[in-house]
């Protein structure tokens, strides 16, 4: 069962996920501390989804499919007088032009980005995701959050393990250890697997990677008849995808099986990413 939205859908969540984090921002004191990135201020965050996430995106996409570089693309300087005002117009300005840009580019259009998928269709959904994701930080600043949409929860814990967690450059190799973890949306009914094993490959420069810790999804058609997982962790799509982007505690989240392989996986999704 694919946890995947249309692009439309992943559109219509850019819109209002935009519209709650800009709302409750404008709400904050600005100098208030973001718990899940505490060297940022509600300002920071304000700045970072507008002038470092959308507006990058948005050139990407206004240049498609030309790869973006130090030569191409700068980014915004914030103004070291700017109220906090002046960043929320900012962001309005923003955000306006790339909601604009993504509704004038096809899903299906050759668009640079740093993952395999080369089309528009992968910042419809990560830029879904991220704007997800910053809402709930914008939330957790304000102290006032409220529920993630289980659809699209249900889809970020893929992505999260496929893309991030899961992603390998073209120059990686990864060989599988048969060792099982099965993540459980149990509120939208999906599933999705993930293998344990090493990870080898020359990188470009040359230096080699050999035998590293790593994971992969799955889907269940390359998983052998008859495997059971090692560990099933359980609970609702958007409690799993929080915990996943370390926005939350496991309270509620529900573990079973091999300890090891738990404590293995959790060694490899417990760390900071780059979620933009």
């Amino acid at each position: 069962m694919t946890t995947r939205l249309t692009p439309t859908a992943y559109l219509d969540h850019i819109r209002s996920e935009s519209a709650r984090f800009r709302a409750v921002l404008a709400d904050t004191d600005p100098t208030a501390p973001v718990p899940t990135a505490p060297e940022w201020t509600a300002a920071d965050l304000l700045w970072h989804v507008a002038a470092e996430v959308q507006h990058f995106w948005t050139y990407v996409l206004e240049t498609r499919p030309a790869a973006p570089t130090s030569e191409t693309y700068s980014e915004p300087e914030r103004p070291e007088d700017a109220t906090y005002q002046d960043l929320l117009a900012h962001f309005d300005e923003l955000n306006a032009r790339f909601i604009k840009t993504l509704e004038q580019t096809g899903p299906e259009e050759p668009t640079w980005s740093w993952s395999p998928d080369q089309t528009a269709a992968f910042t419809y959904r990560r830029q879904a995701h991220e704007i997800l994701i910053h809402r709930l930080d914008a939330e957790l600043t304000a102290g006032a959050v409220t529920p993630l949409d289980p659809a699209l929860a249900a889809d970020g814990i893929d992505e999260i393990l496929d893309v991030f967690y899961g992603g390998k450059p073209d120059w990686a190799r990864f060989t599988g250890g048969g060792q099982y973890v099965r993540v459980d949306a149990v509120d939208t009914d999906t599933q999705t697997w993930v293998e344990l094993g090493l990870v080898s490959g020359t990188r470009p420069n040359g230096d080699s990677l050999e035998d590293e810790p790593d994971l992969s999804v799955v889907s269940q058609d390359e998983i052998p008849g008859g495997t059971e997982p090692d560990v099933v962790i359980e609970g609702t799509a958007a409690d799993l995808d929080a915990w996943l982007w370390r926005r939350r505690d496991d309270e509620g989240i529900k573990v079973t099986g091999d300890k090891d392989v738990y404590e293995h996986f959790r060694a490899l999704t417990n760390q900071a990413i780059t979620d933009d």
